[in-house]
């Protein structure tokens, strides 16, 4: 795939003060990660073999780990310098796994929040990639915008430790963790705003197991999993008992801002592979290219890509400078699902049934721009609660009359 994006020849890319850096990114990605997706897509063992050989080829190029902590064994990078990185890795799925970016979430949190025994043990483990981790919130016939009514339960014994029962599911990469973070009721009852804790389960614990996999309308990834009456040490609880609901929140807005970086990534891959095809194609009637209505897909395109580009990333300055940003998550998750999802829809469309078969990227790009919609909340949860915000202030500065 050749990268030719009109919107981005003419002007600065947000969020890219380093960009040979993110060149050397994009050449990998593109050269190195693209070409094996068709394995990696596949899961089990010569998938893991194939991430393993990429995670090496991205540490000796000296891109590995780039937004993780430098003293853990990253490069450190700021998340406004990392955005046009992550926009680059997330042309694929895969990207953020195979240049070690993939726990950037996981390893915040607990550098955050988990106490001195977690830390010293875990993090410098999951930053060079030696263990992997995974986060479990929501849980099947519970509502996921609705965390107050998780039926997971954490009971803590005399010894200080806690005993943890209750199953999740759309889990990313269980079936592999080696730990995985649990939201749990520890106090109260279903529907409490108060009494939900996060606690760090070791995955090798008697009383876990992976139920089955929840194909995302069709692709691997997404699992179920079921804890029963399993021991978590004492240690392991992430923050104080009972508020990790804070916690939740700041996972989820930077977990917003990552996921839109990467759909700009995946669009601008349908862009491109829409275009290649509008100029590399002919019929009767000459190039596809020289067609209104493809050159119609193309402009409503790039439009979608350079509306959406910026509303994320004046998100990731806000939360990144520390202040609040939830309307400017809001505005960029919708957005940039969107966004992905139109822009892999016109790719098909100009790709015909090439465009629907193996051949190409794009199946799985729509499907990502499908999924978009719901995960992370779905679309009417943030224009809810968008609106409530705005309209509260407002509010609060109208005159009666």
């Amino acid at each position: 795939m050749t990268s030719r994006v009109g919107e981005e020849s003419s002007q600065p890319r947000p969020g890219c003060s380093r960009p040979e850096l993110r060149e050397q990114v994009e050449e990998f990605v593109r050269g190195r990660v693209i070409p094996r997706e068709p394995v990696l897509d596949a899961g089990g063992a010569d998938a893991m073999s194939a991430l393993d050989e990429l995670r090496s080829q991205a540490r000796a190029a000296g891109l590995w780990a780039l937004p993780l902590p430098a003293e853990l064994g990253g490069h450190g990078l700021t998340l406004s310098e990392y955005a046009g990185l992550a926009e680059a890795e997330g042309a694929s799925d895969h990207g953020p796994a195979a240049l070690g970016s993939a726990p950037l979430l996981d390893v915040s949190m607990l550098a955050r929040h988990a106490g001195a025994g977690v830390r010293e043990r875990y993090l410098k483990r999951l930053v060079a990639g030696e263990i992997r981790s995974c986060y479990a919130m929501t849980e099947p016939h519970v509502p996921g915008t609705d965390p107050f009514l998780t039926r997971t339960h954490a009971r803590q014994l005399g010894d200080g430790s806690w005993s943890v029962t209750g199953r999740k599911w759309f889990t990313s990469g269980a079936a592999n963790a080696d730990l995985i973070t649990v939201l749990a009721r520890t106090d109260g009852s279903a529907g409490d705003r108060e009494g939900l804790s996060l606690l760090l389960v070791p995955t090798d614990s008697p009383g876990f197991r992976v139920v089955r996999e929840l194909p995302v309308l069709g692709a691997t990834g997404q699992w179920e999993v079921e804890l029963d009456q399993v021991s978590v040490p004492a240690g392991h609880l992430v923050g104080e008992r009972g508020q990790a609901l804070s916690i939740a929140g700041e996972r989820l807005q930077w977990g917003r801002a990552l996921r839109c970086l990467r759909w700009l990534g995946q669009g601008r891959r349908a862009f491109d592979l829409m275009c290649e095809r509008a100029v590399s194609r002919s019929g009767s009637r000459g190039p596809l290219a020289s067609h209104q209505l493809v050159q119609q897909h193309v402009f409503d395109a790039l439009l979608a890509l350079r509306t959406t580009r910026p509303l994320v990333h004046e998100a990731v300055a806000l939360i990144d400078a520390g202040r609040d940003a939830h309307i400017e998550v809001g505005l960029a998750k919708v957005a940039a699902a969107r966004m992905l999802q139109q822009v892999a829809d016109a790719a098909i469309q100009v790709h015909g049934a090439a465009g629907l078969g193996p051949d190409t990227a794009l199946p799985a790009l729509f499907r990502t721009g499908r999924a978009a919609r719901i995960l992370d909340g779905p679309d009417e949860l943030h224009i809810t609660s968008v609106a409530r915000r705005v309209l509260r202030g407002y509010a609060r500065s109208a005159t009666p009359e």
